[in-house]
């Protein structure tokens, strides 16, 4: 994706941390993108305004294993409230769609004039919502899948018009098929990914930099529960580099984010809508931790002082379907199931039988192929 690039190049000219919005992130492709090029002193904000989207969403960077993210499920205005807040917003708006006839040939059915004019419509409350909440010399990367005019280089156009932004010109090469374009008035360059030219559908994109400050968003420590720290030192067990992260409590389940991002955690707390934060650890009954699918995906799990269970290819399918099977193991307790070294989950393996905890909404439901066939889908 050049939004690679674009962000590649961004990560040259700054120095420090940055946090990371992606604004309009479900079902994810971008989010998992950005959350292999940033580090764990960066901070990616992942949100979705359409409620039922959001699981895929939080889903997808479950699967990625990181720490230093959080899923919001807000609208545009709502991050007007956090004034120069994220170093970096990514927004790839709803669009016309255009760039996807090639790929979905029932996109010409929908397309109109009338929706391109929509759509721009749309795009400009966005980016207006979303701006106070970009610091001063942050990046805007901004992106459609249209091929539309309107939706693209006008919208650069409008936004050096209506605030303090300065155009970005990415480097290329030319062996790469991207088509460099600028805007009529300001000159603003887009690149332009045409089907005939790149391998991909149709892609607009553009990288803007904030030239001015809106402020810095009011802060109040929330009233938190004092730390649980026997807890905690349980927890601890789990983890490689233990130290490092911050551990919370939402109702009975732990969980667990980079220690520097507490304080962006707290704010964020305090004006948005939260609905993942890190990795969720899972949930305490005495001095047993009944752990959580995410934790088993982590990154963060230390798998010296884990259990872990080899399954074979039948065995894994069962397991992923929550179908019984045979195990002939003489060990006991939480055991994480593997396949190839590969991490599925969690099962509590007893005496003469084992308790699958694979989550159930992720189990395998399409029919069961050959060993080395084609991967089996999944349904959410």
């Amino acid at each position: 994706m050049f939004i690679d690039t674009i962000y590649r190049y961004i990560q040259q000219q700054t120095a420090d941390a940055v946090r990371v919005l992606d604004l309009c992130a479900a079902p994810g492709g971008k989010s998992t993108l950005l959350a292999s090029l940033l580090t764990s002193k960066d901070l990616l904000v992942s949100n979705e305004i359409i409620k039922t989207r959001v699981p895929v969403l939080a889903d997808n960077l479950n699967r990625w294993g990181t720490s230093n993210n959080i899923v919001t499920n807000n609208d545009a205005r709502d991050f007007g409230r956090i004034p120069g807040f994220f170093d970096v917003i990514l927004v790839d708006a709803p669009c016309s769609g255009s760039g996807m006839f090639r790929k979905d040939p029932e996109a010409m059915e929908e397309w109109s004039l009338d929706n391109v004019n929509l759509c721009h419509q749309r795009q400009e409350r966005i980016l207006a919502d979303v701006y106070p909440a970009l610091a001063e010399d942050g990046y805007l990367i901004y992106s459609t899948c249209s091929y539309s005019i309107e939706e693209n280089e006008n919208i650069l156009d409008w936004l050096c018009d209506e605030f303090d932004f300065e155009t970005v010109r990415i480097p290329i090469e030319a062996n790469w098929g991207i088509v460099e374009s600028q805007s009529a008035e300001h000159g603003a360059w887009g690149y332009r990914f045409y089907p005939d030219k790149v391998k991909g559908e149709g892609l607009f994109a553009a990288c803007l930099k904030k030239t001015t400050g809106s402020g810095y968003p009011s802060t109040h420590k929330n009233k938190s529960q004092k730390p649980n720290f026997k807890e905690i030192d349980l927890l601890k067990s789990y983890f490689k580099n233990s130290e490092d992260y911050f551990y919370f409590k939402v109702g009975d389940d732990w969980l667990a984010i980079d220690r520097q991002h507490k304080d962006s955690l707290e704010t964020l707390q305090q004006y948005l809508y939260i609905k993942k934060s890190g990795v969720r650890i899972g949930k305490l009954a005495g001095k047993d931790l009944i752990p959580d699918h995410e934790l088993a995906l982590s990154l963060l799990i230390n798998k010296e002082q884990v259990l872990q269970t080899e399954l074979n290819y039948d065995q894994a399918i069962a397991y992923l379907r929550r179908d019984p099977f045979d195990l002939n193991t003489q060990q006991k307790g939480w055991s994480l199931m593997t396949y190839k070294d590969f991490v599925l989950g969690w099962a509590k393996l007893l005496p003469n039988r084992l308790n699958n905890y694979y989550p159930k909404e992720l189990r395998i439901l399409a029919p069961r192929p050959p060993e080395g066939g084609v991967p089996l889908a999944e349904e959410v």
